[in-house]
């Protein structure tokens, strides 16, 4: 087994975010998780602990981040969101809380329709997003926020976002891998592994990049 690491995990009790904790948990890591309702985290063994709390509430969290290896943001709130950036301004109260006790390793993980900074969305992908996907579109400008306060103010960090195609729970359909345009519709358990791999890929520092399924 690798060094065990500690990974703070906030969404652990979403749909991708279990299978991320679960994966940590089985590589024998520790896993920090927060979740407003810790019921839902149904994970257990000596490596997990589990506070209950919200992003909004730096008080509920902050003390979590000193000690961890890798954070891990696996978030969304599809009706907040259509209203409020509360990803963005999450961020920008964890990065300085980073900063402050030398944890520089990020991954957030953005939707594949978030348009990268400084880069269009094919055509086919607005189209999608525009149409099927329009009641998304909240978390889009939420996700473009995160990745434009990484880009622009946080270049001291070691952060990557993953923009995943997630599609549905189910069995794993293979393996993804990083793509700078070809995104994969996955399941939670694929986009998951790819993430619990890609947060230790130095490789993947500052990039915003999809995934896809290896061919």
């Amino acid at each position: 087994m690798n060094e065990r690491k500690t990974f703070l995990v906030f969404g652990a009790s979403g749909q991708t975010g279990r299978h991320f904790a679960a994966r940590a948990l089985r590589e024998g890591h520790a896993v920090r998780a927060l979740a407003r309702r810790p019921e839902k985290i149904t994970l257990d063994g000596p490596g997990l602990t589990v506070r209950r709390g919200s992003i909004d509430n730096p008080a509920d969290w902050a003390d979590l981040v000193p000690g961890a290896d890798y954070i891990v943001a696996m978030l969304g709130d599809k009706e907040t969101q259509k209203t409020k950036m509360i990803n963005a301004d999450f961020v920008r109260e964890l990065v300085p809380i980073m900063r402050r006790h030398g944890v520089t390793r990020f991954l957030y993980q953005a939707g594949g329709l978030s348009r990268v900074p400084g880069r269009r969305l094919s055509p086919l992908l607005w189209t999608f997003r525009a149409t099927v996907a329009r009641g998304f579109e909240g978390q889009h400008r939420d996700n473009e926020a995160v990745m434009r306060y990484l880009t622009e103010e946080a270049a001291d960090l070691e952060w990557m976002v993953h923009r995943a195609g997630i599609g549905s729970d189910g069995p794993s359909k293979g393996t993804l891998e990083r793509s700078a345009d070809r995104i994969s519709i996955a399941t939670f358990r694929d986009c998951a592994d790819y993430s619990y791999r890609t947060v230790m890929d130095a490789s993947a520092v500052r990039t915003c990049d999809a995934s896809s399924y290896r061919r």
